[in-house]
């Protein structure tokens, strides 16, 4: 990896704490977005060789090498060239903060950043940057202008100056009223950038370029070198046998992944967090020990592998036998057409193999290859072992030729047992019982719906002559930037909410209104030839989770033969009656009477219960309770059940030993309401999933 060292030159002066342009935010705050932005992103790589500094002019104090002339006061180096860590990182915003005087020269600032550039990097190749950050409302000192550009040359270092409210006719931003010596100082600085070579933009540009993720270039990495071979070179001279390179074509790229951490005792110095480790106990079922498990060591333990709902056991020999005895190699094991390879086969990222770099001759014979392949229309059936011992991967070379590059590019093949298989009915015809095919069905579309729904189709075209909407190229991950983002935000201000996410990142969540004004016709065309017609709302009944339902007859069953103003609930026919004295009445005392009698009926069930003949209606009856107790949204009733439930059988209130009913309620995730099931509920989900441990 190339070392790059970068340096941000920002202007701290008590101008860059107003606010300008319709802006709620002062200068400095606006401009900041981009450099924790940067800074946050070379942070996030954890690359040592990814070196930042910070230069603060217009500050009240002046801490620079220079400063014994008065050219270079008001400039103070805040951080010094090195690998930013997360305690430099969360210092930097306390110090970066508008001062209390105007007094600065950003070209001195410049001169200082330069100097501060030559001295760390020295002779050492460095890919090195300057990033100026001004509002250039104060006074500059054009006298070392020329100089400073061949310095920029001569040291091979990159300038990059965004101003605050700098005009910038390509990117379409004009500061209207503009005072004459902002006007000035912007030629002076375009001078200087364009006598070094460098870049020159408004900070408006930098910020809406922020809501776009950028594409991060990765440095290719072999990941296979050796020989891709057709048949045996050693024994045979018809043989072919080329000195290749993989590499990554397409790679999953995941989110990060949060670690645990405990924190620290605040007295304790430095770090004030601690990584948590753990620690793995193994138990078996020993019914001769106390309890009925007992401890064992990990070296005990075989390894166990599931068939079916069994555990088979295999040794550490019986594995070494089973374990192919490979040699790290690239060999084709055939060609077939490319007709016959489905898109399923295909699996995980996909690799490119290219010749070895520097090597005429294997890059002659696998272009020849290459083009045998993409003339015949076949591919090629690939068993690569990237080193001695390791497992053999089955893959698919396919020819890719274009104009100046030409590869093979390399997808994992399925296994048999990764393929599944499932029978449908077939979509454009009806068979009957009897084996009749019918061609005209309610199931089956109309040739207006098939016309209707292809026109439909064809009006969302995100292609408009030579130009594409939402390409792929410009399409990233939601899951991984939010997350990441959220990282590089809190890690710079670390009590402030999550910004909502800009405008430029949710395009892609929903349809263009460009594109839905196209389709509206075709769309009002497929809702005519498919009859789609509004459903009408269903007639909610007074619980959150029921649903009252007319039958179809119009005679309601239920009405005949419910019995009116019930308040008995019968042991015989306790759960059906429990329902329909909840569905008579809205009163919640009496709907408290019905869940107290139930319980006391479920008490009693495991009473008399010989061993668990009666477990299974026990749970069947909590499970009632707990579901029409949601649809109330009185969580604290079917808690108070569970409670007393659970008290009298850890005493032995309810026929001696019944914890194994307490097993198999919380198996069957019967447990206390908490408040994450229902915001009425008083239970955290901690202090739920504590109750349902004997001890708890």
């Amino acid at each position: 990896m190339d070392k790059e060292a970068t340096l941000y030159v920002i202007d701290l002066a008590r101008s860059m704490g107003e606010e300008h342009s319709g802006r709620s935010i002062s200068d400095l705050e606006w401009a900041l977005q981009y450099v924790w932005d940067k800074i946050t992103n070379t942070v996030l790589t954890g690359r040592k060789t990814l070196q930042i500094g910070v230069v603060g002019f217009g500050t009240d104090h002046t801490s620079n090498d220079l400063q014994d002339d008065d050219g270079y006061r008001n400039i103070s180096v805040l951080q010094p060239i090195s690998q930013i860590l997360m305690p430099q990182l969360q210092a930097l915003p306390a110090m970066l903060r508008p001062s209390k005087t105007d007094d600065r020269d950003v070209l001195s600032a410049i001169i200082v950043a330069v100097d501060m550039m030559a001295k760390h990097c020295g002779t050492l190749k460095y890919k090195k940057k300057i990033v100026v950050i001004t509002n250039a409302t104060g006074r500059i000192d054009d006298d070392d202008v020329e100089d400073t550009a061949s310095e920029f040359k001569g040291k091979g270092i990159e300038l990059v100056v965004l101003g605050i409210d700098f005009d910038d006719p390509e990117f379409g931003f004009k500061e209207e009223d503009k005072s004459p010596v902002k006007m000035q100082n912007e030629k002076i600085l375009k001078t200087l950038v364009d006598l070094s070579g460098g870049v020159y933009g408004t900070m408006q540009e930098a910020i809406d370029e922020l809501s776009r993720p950028n594409i991060k270039p990765v440095r290719p990495t072999p990941t296979f070198k050796g020989q891709l071979k057709l048949g045996d070179p050693e024994h045979y001279d018809t043989a072919l046998s080329i000195d290749v390179e993989r590499y990554f074509k397409t790679s999953i790229k995941r989110p990060p992944t949060a670690s645990a951490y405990a924190v620290r005792d605040a007295a304790l110095p430095e770090e004030d967090m601690s990584a948590v480790h753990s620690l793995y106990k193994y138990k078996v079922k020993d019914e001769e020990s106390g309890g009925g498990t007992r401890d064992v060591e990990r070296d005990e333990l075989a390894k166990g592998f599931e068939y079916g709902r069994t555990a088979v056991a295999i040794s550490e020999s019986e594995q070494n036998i089973t374990k192919l005895e490979t040699q790290a190699g690239y060999d084709i094991l055939g060609f077939i057409p490319v007709d016959m390879v489905e898109r399923y086969m295909i699996l995980d990222n996909s690799s490119m193999i290219v010749a070895q770099k520097g090597n005429d001759k294997a890059a002659i014979a696998l272009s020849s290859l290459i083009h045998g392949l993409y003339e015949l229309g076949s591919v090629a059936v690939g068993r690569l072992v990237k080193k001695d011992m390791s497992e053999p991967i089955i893959t698919l070379l396919s020819p890719f030729v274009e104009t100046d590059f030409e590869c093979l590019i390399e997808n994992i093949l399925t296994f048999a047992e990764d393929v599944r298989s499932y029978r449908f009915p077939p979509v454009d015809r009806v068979l009957t019982v009897s084996g009749k095919e019918l061609t005209e069905h309610r199931n089956l579309p109309s040739e207006e719906l098939l016309d209707s729904m292809s026109e439909f189709v064809d009006s969302m075209s995100l292609v408009r002559g030579d130009e594409e909407e939402m390409c792929i190229d410009d399409t990233f991950s939601p899951v991984l930037h939010t997350i990441e983002g959220a990282i590089k935000y809190r890690a710079v201000h670390q009590t402030d909410d999550i910004p909502e996410k800009s405008e430029m990142f949710l395009a892609y969540s929903r349809q263009p209104e460009e594109l839905q004004e196209q389709t509206k016709g075709a769309l009002a065309r497929l809702i005519a030839a498919a009859d789609v017609k509004k459903v009408p709302p269903k007639t909610k009944g007074r619980r959150k989770y029921r649903e009252t339902e007319k039958p179809l007859s119009g005679l309601n069953v239920d009405d005949l033969f419910r019995k009116q103003n019930r308040t008995q609930i019968s042991p015989d026919n306790a759960i059906p009656e429990f329902r329909q004295m909840l569905e008579q009445s809205s009163d919640l005392n009496l709907v408290k009477d019905a869940v107290q009698q139930l319980a006391s009926i479920l008490q009693d069930w495991i009473l008399r219960s010989f061993g668990d003949a009666n477990y299974d209606r026990v749970l069947e009856g909590l499970g009632v309770i707990r579901e029409e107790i949601l649809g109330f949204e009185e969580p604290a009733l079917y808690n108070e059940v569970l409670r007393d439930l659970k008290k009298k059988l850890t005493a032995g209130e309810l026929g001696g030993n019944r914890t194994d009913l307490w097993y198999r309620i919380r198996v069957t995730k019967l447990g206390l309401i908490a408040n994450d099931t229902s915001p009425s509920s008083d239970v955290s989900r901690a202090d739920a999933d504590t109750f349902m441990s004997l001890k708890g």
